[in-house]
């Protein structure tokens, strides 16, 4: 067993500082706030602290009254919170809003060539015929889950194909990173370059496959899971820096060391459980921590960033503010720690 060396206490304060910065960030109903919230329930779920779920309750109800945005893949990010208010609560209406997406996702998102989901951030058809690594966070690991409450064998379907699709369009099968994204109308990966959060995107949504599926091997496309995350993986340890952590472009050592992309990475090497690893997630954790304020900010992560043109694009990228996602893959992957 993969078995790494640490201070509980350290790490739950870490995690109580972090989720109560998160909290603290007024973020709005959206993907960043999807990752973020994301995080704070598996906080939740990990310390068993009543505080977190009565914060994150007391935040969707008011958003509720308040009046939700149009859905887009990213805006069903704030799917994986309300799955867990509903599971906690009781509550029907978190569930309702919850299948609420699923229908968009199933009947109403664009789509291309083999049902694939295109990524979209707004109501308007921004990126056609994209695939994008952000994707599977967003949309098919939130299906996936709901699928698998459900016992929904469509729905399972559908989120298996979407990890089946965005393996075979984004990971490069001789390095085995992941590119940013996938271009189907000019049939190409655009600037073709492997960003660093999107691998951790590919790589910690596919970690969670078989903890979501009791039968996974029954399923023909978790092979297909299973091999892409061994092959990531191999690929990501050799790409590790000294600090252990990982780049903003992976393979290009004039890019910064990013800490979101990091503790993704990290997470799927810890929830995939390969003994190999244990000093990768050694390193990470320890320099993760580090990368965290004594009030709770996860320290250079890189802004929001699209598909960019060049290598340049992504160096330039600033990392000096507190992000949502940073945080909410932070307390994802302390919390994995303590399970």
């Amino acid at each position: 067993m993969l078995q790494v060396k640490y201070d509980r206490e350290e790490i739950l304060n870490v995690i109580d500082n972090v989720t109560k910065k998160t909290l603290a960030m007024d973020l709005t109903w959206d993907w960043p706030c999807g990752v973020a919230y994301y995080g704070v329930s598996r906080a939740y779920q990990t310390t068993g602290n009543q505080e977190y779920l009565d914060r994150l309750v007391q935040w969707a109800d008011e958003y509720i009254e308040l009046g939700l945005p149009d859905w887009t893949v990213n805006t069903c990010a704030m799917g994986h919170m309300l799955i867990t208010l509903y599971e906690e609560t009781g509550n029907q209406k978190y569930w309702d809003i919850v299948m609420s997406k699923v229908d968009y996702l199933q009947n109403h998102a664009l789509r291309f060539g083999d049902n694939v989901l295109q990524h979209t951030v707004s109501v308007s058809n921004d990126f056609p015929e994209q695939a994008w690594a952000d994707t599977l966070f967003m949309a098919a690991f939130f299906l996936l889950r709901v699928g698998s409450k459900l016992k929904d064998q469509d729905m399972i379907q559908d989120a298996l194909n979407q990890y089946y699709w965005h393996i075979k369009y984004l990971q490069d099968p001789s390095s085995g990173f992941w590119y940013h994204g996938y271009n189907n109308v000019n049939k190409d990966h655009m600037s073709g370059l492997y960003w660093g959060r999107a691998n951790a995107w590919g790589a910690y949504t596919m970690s969670q496959v078989k903890p979501q599926l009791k039968d996974w091997y029954l399923y023909p496309q978790c092979m297909d899971v299973e091999c892409s995350l061994r092959d990531q993986l191999a690929a990501l340890k050799l790409v590790q820096t000294e600090n252990g952590l990982w780049r903003t472009v992976l393979d290009d050592e004039q890019s910064y060391e990013e800490v979101s992309a990091s503790a993704g990475i990290a997470a799927a090497m810890l929830n995939n459980g390969n003994p190999l690893h244990t000093k990768y997630v050694q390193k990470a954790l320890e320099s993760i921590l580090n990368n965290i304020s004594e009030d709770g900010r996860v320290l250079g992560v890189s802004g929001g960033t699209a598909v960019m043109k060049d290598r340049e694009g992504y160096r330039n990228i600033p990392k000096d503010w507190i992000q949502g996602w940073g945080q909410g893959l932070a307390l994802a992957f302390l919390s994995d720690m303590l399970k």
